[in-house]
């Protein structure tokens, strides 16, 4: 399993539609000047994989991820990226060699996630990275903040992300839903 595609429409600094290419083989470095918006490719596959926090992805408010305007061109009503995953090892699961991830969202409030161009949710999406290192918090996407609060943080973040690459995070996720389902039927 691998990163293959990253298409990004409207999100952040990305006002044209931007097609970011991974190849299988060899390693791909995004290199450029400070506010050219680097960071901002690492926030849209953090976002497309589900990430709910809006501080997490350097914004005030999840509205902001929509582009907003410059003095030449008008604010954008919706925010799109899609994530394509190349799954020929059938790492995850559903049985597809390719999976696309798209999420959408608009300056009303609305918003949307696809599983290969299909609606889904929110925990679709989730369930599809559990225990294969990968999702919005995982330790697969790091940025230099992170491994500063990794060295110098509390010893629960540190567990944190110790429990998600052993993968029990997926049982302790399952575990507090199982939790709050019961409460809700008693």
């Amino acid at each position: 399993m691998y990163l293959s595609k990253l298409r990004i429409f409207g999100f952040k600094s990305f006002a044209n539609k931007v097609e970011v290419n991974f190849p299988k083989n060899g390693l791909t470095a995004v290199v450029g000047p400070n506010g050219c918006g680097k960071s901002n490719i690492i926030d849209a596959i953090r976002w497309v994989m589900g990430e709910q926090s809006a501080k997490t992805l350097r914004s005030s408010k999840m509205e902001d991820v929509i582009f907003s305007g410059t003095t030449s061109r008008p604010p954008m009503n919706m925010a799109e990226v899609s994530l394509v995953i190349d799954n020929e090892e059938g790492v995850l699961k559903g049985g597809y060699s390719q999976i696309m991830i798209t999420r959408q969202a608009f300056r009303n409030g609305d918003s949307n996630y696809l599983l290969n161009n299909q609606p889904c949710r929110l925990k679709d999406i989730q369930h599809l990275f559990y225990d294969t290192g990968m999702g919005a918090a995982s330790y697969s996407l790091m940025e230099a903040k992170m491994i500063d609060s990794i060295l110098n943080e509390k010893d629960d973040e540190r567990r944190l992300l110790f429990e998600e690459a052993s993968g029990i995070s997926k049982y302790k996720k399952q575990r507090a839903e199982t939790k709050r389902q019961l409460e809700r039927t008693t």
